[in-house]
């Protein structure tokens, strides 16, 4: 951040008083310039025994596989920004939202969260950010193609819980991987 967004002056980083850690500041109007987590929110839609799997149009992971979710937006709550980006990336529509999994990446900023959902109907179609999307059974799993690790982890989580019929909401945090390969 080089200005601000109040009065277009410069920032610097610098811990206000009161505080404990670096903020932006304005060298104007003094004003302390936040920066919090970003929430990603989406969906494990499921027909019958199937998963519903999007293949990525866009960076990061252009081409691979991974469940519809996205940045929350102002104004939603966590289930009505699930089922958006559910709508956007697969043409979609979902209910019976019950939140699953939740993701602590502290290392980009980030929380993932991702709700157990019920495809209204076996529609779907790619949106503009899928390249395909389709229903895999979990012999079919593209496992190598996953976008993401929180994809694969709650994919994993689903498939053993679904043996038992439980389905416990699960909170983990995912370390950095070791690779170049983009986090989420």
């Amino acid at each position: 951040m080089n200005y601000c967004s109040h009065c277009g002056g410069s920032v610097a980083s610098q811990i206000p008083a009161g505080d404990n850690r670096p903020r932006f500041v304005c060298m104007e109007c003094q004003t302390i310039h936040y920066q919090n987590p970003r929430i990603v929110a989406g969906c494990l839609p499921v027909w019958q025994e199937q998963v519903l799997l999007c293949r990525r149009a866009i960076e990061p992971r252009r081409g691979y596989w991974t469940l519809p979710a996205g940045f929350m937006e102002n104004g939603e709550t966590m289930q009505q920004a699930a089922a958006r980006e559910t709508l956007e990336e697969a043409c979609a529509v979902v209910h019976r939202l019950q939140l699953y999994t939740l993701f602590d990446l502290p290392h980009i900023n980030q929380v993932y969260l991702f709700f157990r959902a019920e495809l209204a109907e076996p529609r779907f179609s790619p949106g503009d950010e899928s390249l395909d999307v389709r229903l895999f059974r979990q012999d079919d799993i593209p496992w190598s193609e996953l976008a993401f690790p929180t994809v694969g982890r709650t994919l994993e989580c689903y498939f053993a819980d679904r043996v038992l019929q439980a389905f416990p909401v699960r909170n983990e945090s995912m370390p950095p991987l070791s690779s170049a390969r983009p986090q989420a």
